[in-house]
């Protein structure tokens, strides 16, 4: 069944979920109060960098499955689906401002057709649907029910995620809205699950907050690691070895980062505050992320005896690699820190040079490749993972470092041999 989908919200989730439901045929109204971003996307030009994504929006525009508008009422007029994909910025006190979604159901109302579903795909606190929905109800005559239906993308694969997720979430209870969604959901994947609204908001929180935990546990045993003289890779096979823990999603280094991670951990640890559960484990997991770049900074200053006056090339600027997106990123205070201590730091990185430049000292310099940046270097840092820093040929790159060399490796993509056999002093994370 081919339906009129409406998607409020052209950022990150709601452009791949757009396009995506174009692919699988239906029509398909991208929404958003940014006129630029709005022409820019008509045009197909993706605001941000994604694998897969630019391709996947020509193809869609060109078959007239997929539009663009900052028209509420020609994108919501005659929609059977109605989704709300704007962002929810944690406000001063930690929780999540849901003003941007407030707007846009208030904006959305005096539009929606008789029986029109409106689900909420921003990530919100259990509640939020009652309050949206009291914010349509008295605005239009017309029945409508409310559903949330969290994604669960991963910047870098967010196209590929969204074709073959791994579940689909639907938090729903009117019978008809749950078969509507199904049918929806159907040509993806088989396993979808059907929930209360306030499990599938909290399924979402929990994924992220999660996943946040595991980085921040592996980076707590990483430090130990450097106590004792174990390997933190070696132990993380040792126990991923157990079918209870798996052997997946443990990347210990300076954190967690991105757009989600961050907010979403600060988000529930207010959340449980408002709600009577203040000794939570989320506040210390927040903290400890929050402090750790600070922490290992100093370690590393003690590795290369002071950063004051040495040369430092900088490898990636983005959050993690296959994404442009700086939110987060581990640069954004690992360059300032530098400088502060008297660094001169030359950064580069595959897509998000552009991006984190208005965010760093005017001092930065940028390089177009790992080989150039690193080029007079007496110190190198690798911070992303990206694929083109994975096999730099260090015997050929210490000739044109300066003396005596280091490289810190914040990823964990070389050894200790590799490196200090070709004349470079080593550090990695939990070795």
């Amino acid at each position: 069944m081919v339906m009129k989908i409406a998607c409020i919200g052209t950022g990150f989730v709601g452009v791949v979920t757009s396009a995506v439901l174009a692919k699988l045929g239906h029509t398909v109204a991208g929404l958003d109060i940014d006129e630029k971003k709005i022409a820019s996307l008509t045009e197909g030009k993706v605001p941000f960098y994604e694998p897969g994504l630019e391709e996947l929006i020509l193809s869609t525009i060109s078959s007239q499955n997929l539009t663009f508008t900052s028209n509420y009422e020609l994108a919501i007029s005659g929609a059977d689906i109605v989704m709300i994909m704007v962002g929810t910025p944690s406000a001063a006190d930690g929780q999540a401002d849901l003003s941007y979604v407030y707007k846009a159901a208030e904006s959305s109302a005096p539009h929606l057709k008789e029986g029109a579903i409106v689900v909420i795909k921003s990530t919100v606190p259990p509640g939020t649907n009652a309050k949206v929905s009291s914010i349509i109800s008295g605005l239009t005559k017309v029945d409508f029910d409310i559903a949330s239906v969290p994604e669960f993308l991963k910047e870098g694969t967010a196209v590929e995620d969204t074709l073959h997720p791994d579940r689909i979430v639907i938090g729903a209870t009117n019978p008809k809205t749950i078969e509507t969604l199904k049918e929806l959901h159907k040509p993806l994947t088989d396993n979808i699950i059907v929930v209360s609204p306030e499990s599938a908001q909290m399924a979402k929180y929990s994924a992220n907050v999660y996943l946040a935990m595991r980085i921040t546990f592996a980076n707590q045993i990483a430090d130990l690691c450097e106590k004792n003289g174990a390997d933190v890779d070696e132990v993380l096979r040792g126990i991923g070895a157990d079918k209870r823990i798996g052997s997946h999603y443990w990347y210990p280094g300076l954190g967690y980062g991105g757009s989600c991670f961050p907010k979403d951990v600060k988000e529930i640890a207010a959340y449980a505050k408002s709600v009577g559960e203040a000794e939570s484990i989320f506040i210390a997991v927040d903290d400890r992320n929050e402090n750790r770049i600070e922490k290992m900074m100093q370690k590393f200053d003690k590795f290369v005896n002071g950063f004051a006056g040495k040369s430092v090339a900088i490898l990636g600027l983005s959050f993690k690699p296959n994404t442009n997106d700086t939110r987060v990123a581990p640069a954004l205070k690992v360059i300032p820190w530098l400088i502060d201590h008297g660094a001169k730091v030359t950064a580069t990185d595959p897509k998000a040079i552009e991006e984190i430049k208005p965010h760093l000292p005017g001092s930065v310099l940028y390089s177009p490749s790992a080989n150039k940046a690193i080029n007079g270097a007496q110190v190198v840092m690798i911070l992303v993972e990206w694929d083109e820093y994975k096999s730099l040929d260090f015997r050929e790159l210490v000739s044109s470092m300066s003396k005596p060399s280091y490289l810190i490796d914040t990823r964990n993509l070389y050894t200790k041999d590799q490196i200090e056999g070709v004349g470079i002093a080593y550090r990695g994370i939990g070795k």
